[in-house]
């Protein structure tokens, strides 16, 4: 096998040891500016646990580890957790729980309109872009270090068919790289955007696999709320009843109707915890998931009851 198949035993210890077109002084500030660091974000323990979506991550694990079409779009409904992918899979990364290929891999989250923003014309966009690419580029060419991957959330905004974004026309600048494997990336977009706009594309759609997400049911979305519940008790310094848990995504799972679980269970319960604190206490009670699902529809919080109340 040929060195620049595999690291050599006397790889450099920093990108500061080889001579990239783009150095580190470069591009360093670049991702500072740019990016979110999703695995230096994950080892300090900044993101929620990833609940319920194993086999999704395992999915993009491997497509990433394969050697051709190795891109992944993570396709599911507005709310169903597609970017919590990111954190999961950069989670992985930071515990260590994937192969080695994979070890130590840094996971960067690309934002657009950060990038553009301030920029008048879109060469000043580019002359940020590019470089950052390039530079993500050729440090994975070199095989010397551990991959650096790119998220792209909202990844159909980067094809010239979707107008009106600063992002628009991205995809031509990253097939280059895309097709000698020099870059890896995870977007994600609903399944009708990436057939509108991605799969138009023959030459983007063949360097992408579908990781298809679906909206969990209401038991599924139960387990992530009872998952989430330690860390919004640690936030908000009260308590959450377990059951008032189950009642509160059934309740949500009902009246939000043009919104998908988890999101729209999640940010209930978040809304009812700040609601609970506004009020001085130190239980989350019904009346404060009440009064959320009612203010979001329009409904006489008094006529919302708990399901285990009528059960019961």
């Amino acid at each position: 096998m040929s060195e620049a198949a595999s690291p050599a035993p006397d790889a450099p210890k920093s990108f500061r040891d080889l001579a990239f077109k783009v150095p580190d002084d470069v591009f360093e500030p670049l991702i500072q500016k740019y990016c979110r660091d999703l695995t230096e974000l994950a080892r300090l323990g900044k993101f929620d646990p990833v609940i319920g979506r194993d086999a999704e991550i395992d999915q993009v694990i491997t497509i990433l580890l394969q050697r051709g079409r190795s891109n992944v779009a993570v396709c599911g409904p507005a709310g169903s957790g597609k970017t919590a992918l990111f954190t999961g899979f950069a989670g992985a990364v930071a515990e260590g729980k994937v192969p080695k290929m994979l070890k130590d891999a840094r996971v960067i989250e690309l934002e657009f309109p950060t990038m553009a923003a301030g920029t008048t014309t879109r060469g000043e966009f580019e002359g940020r872009l590019i470089p950052f690419i390039k530079g993500c580029g050729e440090r994975n060419a070199s095989k010397k270090f551990p991959p650096i991957i790119l998220c792209i959330d909202e990844m159909h905004t980067m094809m010239p068919t979707c107008k009106a974004t600063a992002a628009s026309g991205v995809s031509d600048i990253l097939k280059p790289y895309l097709t000698v494997g020099d870059l890896q990336v995870i977007g994600a977009t609903t399944v009708d955007e990436f057939r509108q706009y991605v799969a138009a594309d023959p030459a983007m759609d063949r360097r992408f696999q579908k990781v298809l997400l679906e909206e969990p049911n209401v038991e599924a979305t139960i387990r992530i709320i009872k998952g989430l519940r330690p860390k919004y008790e640690q936030h908000f310094g009260i308590t959450i009843d377990e059951k008032l848990c189950e009642d509160l995504v059934i309740i949500a799972t009902k009246f939000l109707r043009k919104q998908n679980n988890p999101d729209k269970s999640i940010v209930t319960l978040d809304q009812s915890c700040a609601r609970a604190v506004k009020k001085g206490m130190e239980t989350l009670e019904w009346v404060c998931v009440a009064e959320t699902v009612g203010n979001q529809t329009g409904v006489i919080p008094s006529a919302i009851e708990p399901p285990s109340k009528k059960a019961g």
